[in-house]
Parts: C-alpha cells; structure tokens; sequence
C-alpha cells in the first residue's frame, strides 16, 4: 500500500474537500482539507475487490444471510481484542451516528440527562439535543497536557435526572487510550448514578505503539448496564459505506433495542456488510497494522513540528489520526488563531468549541494524509505564526 500517493479528492462529492471552501473559506485550489474524519487513503485491496465483484455481478439487490458478516465481526474482535461477541448480540447500524442516536432514543425518555465527558466528539450532542434529552457536561481534566477524569467533581454535577452516559473509547478528539484502572472508575461511577452505559470503540484499532485498548466489556460488573459500539469505517477508510455495530449481550437491553430497531425498520446497507466482511480479515489485519506504521511517522512529524511553534502545544496521541492542538499559549483570543490557520494557512479545521466544555482554545487537525501534506501544512502554521517568539 502506497499511503504516499495523493489522490485528488475534489470534485468526488467529498464532504472533507468540497466543502472546505463553503464552510471555512478555504480555497480548493491550494487548500489542506485537515478536518473531517476521514483518510486520504485508499482501503485495503481486498475491500476494494469486494466492492468490484459486486460491480461485476451488476445487481445491487437486498442483502440476504449475514451470518459471514456477523462471523467476521466475532473473528476480528476475539483476534485483535481478545474480546468474545456472541454473533445474536449484534445489530447492524447506518454508521454509529446513527447507533448513538438509537440508543438515545430506545433507552432514554425526552428530558432525560445524557452524560458526556467533553471535550468529545461533537456529533455526540448533536443527536441528544435533537432528540429533546438535556447533554450534561462532565469536563475532562487536564495534568501534564493530558486528559483524565475527575470524578469527585462529576459526582457533584449529578442531579439525579441523568439516565445514560456515553463515553468515547479511545477518546477523540484527546487521543487518550484510557487505562483499565480508569475504565473501572467509569463503570463504577455509571453503576453509583444508575446510568447506562454506551461506549463508543470506533477508534478501537487505531491505536499507537505502547497503548493498548481494553475493551469496556472486559470490566467486570457492567455488562447489565452495558453498550458497545464498533465499526469498520473509521479503522479502513469506509466511512461512506455508513455501517457500524451496536453489540448487547443483556437480554433485557438487547431486546429493548431490538424493538425499537423493528418500529424503524432499519435494515443494512449490503455496500456496507460486504466491505466489511472483507475487510475484518487476515488482509485487512496487515493493512491496518501498516497504516498504524505510517500514522505513527505522521503523529510524530507533525507533534515535533507544532510543538516548535511558541504558544502551540500538541496534545500527545495515544490513538486516532486526529491531533488536537491547544492554542491558549499564544495569548490570541479563538478568532484570530483560527483565521491565521483558515485564512493565512489555507488549512481546514475542526473548531474546538464544537466539541463542548473545554474546546475554547484548541483546534482539531487530521492527520490522516500523505505525509507530504501533513509537512506542508507544519510549514505553513510556522509561517504564519512566525511572528510569535
């Protein structure tokens, strides 16, 4: 896999490139889309040929039998987490946008408390203030310009309204792989506050060199509170496939939200389950263990270079492809930081107020693009704030 090669993405009804210049005035022509989730990369072989032999075939009828997709599902977690997945435990969502929003909706009523540790993905917010439920900030601490939790003081927050706390595991858009001991406080704290408990692992495999994900399931004493979330689309570039794994293995919950799946009448995309059968395989396993290879150099290169930049610090990444870059140092107020990226550096960014309490002062950059790109825009953001000693 050439992760070097640059593809033009203009003109391909990309959201990340054909809308940077509608949304951030960043123009096409010598812009660096560095924004929404998604690589610059091309998938794996072997999904590439799943969608070919579907073209070749020339139907695109419904898809019929998944229990090769729910196989390959079990197969990938038990082989690269360790984790058992009852195959009848799985429900196929359209992405996990999607998979937050059924949660909210089968397991909460309207006004209920929804629990988020934010700064964190801003889609999460989105979907429960949608669905008429109150998002209850819990902000994440900062020690040593890394986040972690402070449950004493979101124990004092609770009010008793709350009903569901969704955590984002890894975190993104901090990058933290949090630790056992920490995924132990969660529950814990999810358990003292009868709260259900959804964790969202889309970046489960995207993690770097000396961290290792435990998967929130392997915390004893949680299952009957217990969602898990999983996808294929962040760690293999298919996100417009828009498939992803809501996985119960309480009966209870699993039946509740098996009803509420039937009065939508949700069923998957066949796209989706045939890429991602191909790729929760021996071939996508060794192209995602190169991509880590490749995003690792990137993580590096680009923390060395802004970290160089007086005012900016770089928050270290234990998993994603997304850095998260705190500005506070420069002592510019969000406007002018922002415009110096946007308008100066020609780059297309993630906000950081979007991702709630504690986002002020950061901006979110994607680093998940060939690594000539990822110097360029280094070099631009030490060109414009090169004034700054």
């Amino acid at each position: 896999m050439n992760f070097d090669e640059i593809i033009n993405r203009i003109g391909t009804h990309s959201s990340k490139w054909d809308m940077m210049q509608k949304l951030y005035n960043v123009p096409e022509d010598d812009g660096i889309a560095m924004w929404v989730a998604d690589m610059d990369f091309r998938p794996p072989a072997v999904v590439q040929k799943a969608v070919e032999d579907m073209a070749s075939h020339g139907i695109y009828g419904y898809y019929g039998d998944d229990a090769e997709y729910r196989a390959a599902v079990c197969w990938w977690m038990k082989e690269r987490h360790g984790w058992t997945v009852d195959p009848e435990a799985i429900f196929t969502t359209h992405g996990l946008v999607n998979g937050t929003a059924m949660c909210v909706n089968s397991f909460t009523q309207r006004g209920d408390g929804v629990v988020l540790f934010t700064p964190v993905y801003h889609a999460f917010a989105r979907v429960i203030k949608a669905a008429g439920r109150e998002v209850v900030e819990c902000p994440l601490a900062r020690t040593d310009g890394q986040y972690h939790f402070d449950f004493e003081a979101y124990d004092a927050l609770m009010t008793g309204n709350e009903k569901m706390l969704i955590l984002c595991s890894p975190h993104n858009p901090g990058g933290r792989v949090w630790s056992r001991d920490e995924l132990v406080q969660v529950a814990e704290f999810a358990k003292r506050h009868d709260l259900l408990l959804v964790s969202d692992e889309i970046h489960n495999d995207l993690v770097y060199p000396g961290h290792k994900h435990t998967v929130m399931e392997h915390i004893d004493g949680i299952q009957d509170r217990l969602v898990m979330m999983t996808a294929t689309t962040k760690t293999f570039n298919i996100a417009g496939a828009l498939s992803g794994n809501v996985i119960i293995h309480d009966p209870k919950l699993r039946a509740t939200f098996k009803s509420h799946m039937a009065a939508l009448g949700i069923s998957a995309n066949s796209f989706g389950l045939f890429m991602a059968t191909a790729a929760y395989s021996p071939d996508g396993a060794a192209w995602v263990d190169q991509l880590m290879k490749y995003l690792d150099g990137n993580r590096k290169l680009f923390d060395a270079g802004i970290n160089t930049i007086p005012g900016l610090r770089s928050m270290p990444l234990e998993a994603t492809y997304l850095a998260w870059v705190d500005f506070a140092g420069t002592g510019m107020e969000r406007e002018e930081f922002t415009l110096r990226v946007e308008q100066e550096a020609h780059i297309a960014v993630n906000h950081g107020p979007t991702f709630g309490k504690g986002g002020d002062h950061f901006l979110r950059f994607n680093i998940a693009t060939p690594r000539a790109r990822v110097i360029e825009a280094v070099e631009r953001l030490q060109r414009v704030f090169g004034d700054l000693q």
